[in-house]
């Protein structure tokens, strides 16, 4: 509550926000008195769905890696045919097993952004 003895700040004096997130943007630019204004319906569901979304691709693009390298179309196509030493990079074990363990942290990245999603920190 602002004392009746300090005159009220202008706008040159308030304190700049411009490096701030946008919530803090928000307050301030609220703290005259007005109301701060929540998230849309429409902007709720398109976040939900870019969630949904990332989860998905990230799932399929981990499934992919874990399971592709361990298959005989990740060492039998027409690529590694022209490049015998790019083969013998792609079929070694410590590569397809890298391959699975990025494809295991993808599907761990998608599911944990899934599990952790809250709709209070909004945009």
């Amino acid at each position: 509550m602002p004392d009746s003895q300090t005159p009220p700040q202008t706008e040159a004096q308030r304190p700049s926000t411009a490096g701030l997130d946008p919530l803090a943007q928000r307050l301030d630019s609220t703290s005259d008195g007005s109301q701060v204004k929540g998230p849309t319906r429409v902007q709720i569901w398109v976040h939900r769905l870019l969630v949904l979304l990332f989860v998905f691709v990230c799932a399929a693009a981990g499934v992919l890696l874990v399971v592709m390298p361990w298959t005989p179309q990740w060492t039998d196509n027409a690529l590694l045919v022209r490049y015998p030493e790019l083969r013998m990079i792609v079929t070694h074990g410590f590569f397809r097993g890298l391959c699975s363990g990025l494809g295991m942290l993808d599907i761990w990245i998608g599911f944990s952004e899934a599990i952790h999603y809250h709709e209070d920190r909004l945009p």
